[in-house]
């Protein structure tokens, strides 16, 4: 298999987002930083896209429920689509644990979102986020996450023990996003 120097710039379909999910902690900011980067295209952290009753929620320990979460991912869906309008290109980093979640997150975009799952078990997710500084997802919620998650089917999914840089490589080679020179 080839690698990509995760500084190459590759050419990636023009009007897509990439869509890194998995719950709390999984490395999603950390690769999508690094495939945003590869790619030369924007990077989006959907943390960033909650609003403060939700954050506030969430860091005094009580996990989002379904009617939380829609106004959250109606927001990316607006980001996406503005995105898309523009025919450029994006990595969002987003939890989307839920099937539902992912069809609201892409509703009305005609298919040009793509998902990339980041799988670990909770061990090593838990370790990860107790060592996490200054995040208001703190280790125990984790739980709930996990609850939540309904895996994907039929999508990439990358286990983090491959680690960050690796992952974002094979991201960036996947055949579903590059353009063959």
């Amino acid at each position: 298999m080839r690698f990509l120097s995760i500084t190459a710039k590759v050419k990636i379909m023009s009007g897509w987002v990439i869509v890194l999910m998995g719950v709390s902690g999984c490395g999603k900011t950390t690769v999508g930083n690094l495939v945003s980067e590869g790619l030369g295209c924007k990077f989006i952290e959907g943390d960033e896209f909650h609003s403060a009753e939700n954050v506030v929620k969430m860091g005094s320990g009580q996990p989002l429920n379904d009617d939380d979460r829609r106004d959250w991912l109606s927001a990316l869906n607006s980001s996406i689509g503005g995105i898309l309008f523009r025919d450029e290109r994006a990595v969002l980093a987003c939890s989307a644990l839920k099937g539902e979640y992912r069809e609201w997150l892409v509703e009305g975009l005609d298919g040009k979102g793509f998902f990339v799952y980041l799988k670990g078990d909770f061990d090593e997710i838990n370790k990860r986020m107790q060592e996490r500084q200054g995040h208001y997802m703190k280790a125990g919620m984790l739980a709930s996450q996990f609850e939540a998650l309904e895996e994907p089917e039929d999508v990439p999914t990358f286990e983090l023990v491959l680690g960050s840089t690796e992952i974002a490589r094979l991201i960036m080679d996947l055949p579903e996003i590059r353009e063959e020179k």
